[in-house]
């Protein structure tokens, strides 16, 4: 099995002087206003753990402002150092393809902009402490996890890498959190679908199922996750990982590791 990789340790110093760069948050983008919002919400939370930090919000698709647009405006506004965090959970085709690709063309028009790619936020205890969080939130009583089985619900991806990810998180978390069980299921791309993973615990006499989507935000594949929990009768469905505290903690984490593989020394805020 691999070992699932943790938040870097980071050099504790004082920060050096100039200014720090600018933190650029690349979300997939949606249709669903429901998408933005959670998106906005989360970075409003980092800003309040990261005063100091100046956090932009970039989409890849039908969102505005664009990424090149957020660009374009900071190369305006002075900005000469960027780094892009994808919003992402997974390393999969938009971490490895495509927000490169975006970023690369930006900058080539962009000459006095340098751009670091930050590191996908998954995989890393903080998320499966959100995901506990939001499964205690939707109603799980403390204790009751010896008798429960999880579907650990993914948005699915193409991508063997990712695929494989995901099943590690899920035989990693039933070991560190005690759950009978914990299935992997994707929305899309892969198998096996969120009602069959359900269906498959109820077949092995797991007495309690709980789906647990492993997504940041609100939309048409965590709506289709919601609908194969119902279709099977999950006995309790989480939320979305939203704007978790989690989520916030570990996106500041990842900008300090983009700003270490940058050369910088960086002292973490407490609590941050």
């Amino acid at each position: 099995m691999r070992t699932l990789r943790t938040s870097a340790p980071y050099a504790p110093a004082h920060p050096p002087s100039g200014t720090r760069p600018v933190l650029l948050v690349v979300a997939h983008g949606s249709r669903d206003p429901r998408h933005a919002a959670t998106v906005a919400a989360l970075c409003a939370r980092l800003r309040g753990l990261r005063p100091k930090l100046r956090v932009e919000v970039g989409h890849l698709d039908f969102n505005a402002p664009s990424v090149p647009q957020v660009l374009a405006r900071l190369h305006a506004d002075g900005v000469r150092r960027v780094v892009a965090l994808p919003l992402l959970l997974t390393r999969a085709f938009h971490a490895k393809a495509d927000i490169p690709a975006v970023l690369g063309e930006a900058v080539s028009r962009l000459p006095r902009l340098t751009v670091r790619q930050a590191g996908v936020l998954g995989p890393d205890r903080l998320l499966t402490a959100a995901l506990e969080r939001r499964l205690y939130e939707a109603g799980l009583r403390s204790g009751d996890e010896g008798s429960t089985g999880v579907v650990l619900a993914s948005a699915g991806s193409s991508d063997p890498e990712a695929i494989a990810v995901i099943a590690d998180i899920a035989r990693e978390w039933r070991h560190i959190s005690g759950w009978c069980a914990v299935r992997p299921a994707f929305a899309s791309a892969s198998l096996p679908r969120t009602a069959d993973a359900v269906r498959e615990l109820r077949d092995r006499g797991v007495r309690r199922v709980a789906v647990a989507p492993y997504v940041v935000a609100p939309g048409f594949l965590p709506d289709r996750i919601a609908a194969g929990a119902r279709e099977a009768g999950a006995d309790l469905l989480a939320p979305v990982l939203g704007d978790a505290p989690e989520l916030s903690r570990l996106m500041a984490r990842r900008y300090d590791e983009a700003l270490v593989r940058w050369g910088e020394r960086v002292s973490v805020p407490a609590g941050a």
